[in-house]
């Protein structure tokens, strides 16, 4: 009898088992089924909205600086609405091109970490001073050259100065009891370039008031082209030289111990994708051409309303809003300790525009028959001169402390009132 139930049992063990391999291929079809319906629910409009939604919100609303984009509406109703107060339109336009100066950052910051070090290098390097280079273009387009040369020449003035000064100010206090030290050969490259674009700049300059050109207004203008088209060369192998050649000689210090923590570091700080990081690259940079041209066209009423040459708002003023996003992020690494990345941020920005969108504006100039030359008048080349030497003697040591970065602020506090006080010999012809 026991056998008999044993066996009806194992009958019946057989007859509920022979569907059991059915039952088991079941959740292999809702493995596949998963993925499937993520896929579906990623390519419905649902998702796509949310995941904008989720782009603006991180973008626009997550940064405290943002409270300033209004100003940039309301520069354009106030140029439109009223015809006059230019005073107020550039002071608008100049607040509002501030945030977006540095979104613009950002959104090059996070692209960057989906290329990689070496497209990101170049892309910091094309995006870091794209707020100056479409300033720079629309003055040179309307003919302002004094403009263009001044503005770039306060750009890099507040990046060796107030910038570095600012972020070595910052560190010093942040870590009170030691020197924090960089790659010091990595400051040499760059004080080596700066010290170039100071030659080049200086030779039109003394060309000029030597009366000593083969042909008078031609040479100084040959002169400016050939030497902008070498700095170009020197620039692009400078770029060569340190994201590819000599890569690891030019590392920062203790990039080895650090690898670990920067990769789960840039994991984090992806909170964009990457056609996001590019669909507002592109946005933003329109919008900056606007308000560009707003704040341009009211360079020369703010002068005069507010009582301030033209001079000190082109060498002050617009590079400090240019610069919102090296300031903040070069003070942001120099307090946790990363003096290379600072060092990048400032001097790599300073030689940037040194080498590359001086030069630059030069050959575009040439292409639009603008007389756009290397000739920054002898007040501001031994400006420049001077503030290269005093920036290379900080950085030969290859460290740094909250003091040598008060000298440096103090230094552009001098630079400052010096150009506060000084009028610039052709202003009336803007050349």
């Amino acid at each position: 009898m026991m056998g008999a139930e044993k066996a009806e049992l194992g009958l019946e063990g057989e007859a509920a088992g022979s569907p059991l391999p059915a039952t088991k291929m079941q959740p292999l079809d809702f493995e596949h089924i998963g993925p499937l319906a993520t896929v579906v629910e990623s390519l419905s409009g649902r998702s796509k909205w949310r995941r904008a939604l989720t782009s603006v919100r991180v973008v626009i609303f997550k940064a405290k600086i943002n409270v300033l984009l209004p100003f940039g509406p309301l520069a354009v109703m106030l140029h439109y609405l009223t015809g006059k107060h230019q005073g107020w339109v550039f002071l608008f336009s100049l607040i509002g091109i501030t945030p977006l100066a540095e979104r613009l950052g950002y959104a090059t910051e996070q692209l960057a970490c989906y290329t990689g070090p070496t497209i990101g290098g170049l892309l910091n390097a094309t995006f870091g001073n794209a707020t100056e280079m479409i300033i720079s273009l629309y003055a040179l387009k309307n003919g302002m050259i004094r403009v263009v040369q001044q503005s770039l020449l306060g750009s890099i003035l507040s990046n060796m100065l107030l910038v570095l000064g600012c972020a070595f100010f910052a560190g010093g206090l942040a870590h009170p009891n030691r020197d924090q030290v960089f790659n010091k050969a990595s400051a040499v490259v760059n004080s080596g370039l700066l010290l170039m674009a100071v030659l080049g700049l200086m030779f039109p300059a003394v060309l000029h008031f030597t009366h000593s050109e083969a042909q008078y207004g031609k040479s100084e203008v040959s002169l400016s082209r050939f030497s902008s088209c070498i700095m170009l060369v020197a620039y692009a192998s400078y770029l060569f030289f340190q994201l590819k050649s000599q890569r690891s000689l030019y590392s920062p210090i203790g990039e080895e111990e650090e690898t670990s923590e920067a990769t789960e570091d840039e994991e984090d700080e992806k909170e964009i994708t990457q056609g996001e990081a590019i669909c507002w690259l592109f946005v933003l940079t329109i919008w900056i051409s606007v308000l560009s041209g707003y704040l341009v066209d009211a360079i020369q009423g703010a002068s005069e309303s507010l009582n301030m040459p033209i001079a000190f708002i082109s060498v002050i003023l617009l590079p400090i809003v240019g610069n919102a996003a090296e300031h903040a992020s070069a003070i942001m690494f120099a307090m946790k300790d990363k003096l290379d990345i600072t060092l990048g941020v400032a001097i790599g920005s300073s030689t940037q525009i040194s080498m590359f969108v001086i030069p630059f504006c030069v050959v575009v100039g040439w292409m639009m028959g603008q007389q756009m030359d290397l000739n920054f008048q002898l007040f501001e080349t031994a400006t420049l001169f001077i503030t290269v030497l005093v920036v290379a003697f900080m950085l030969q040591e290859g460290t740094s402390n909250y003091f040598k970065g008060l000298m440096l602020i103090l230094c552009y506090l001098i630079v400052a009132a010096s150009f506060f006080v000084h009028v610039d010999p052709n202003s009336s012809d803007n050349k």
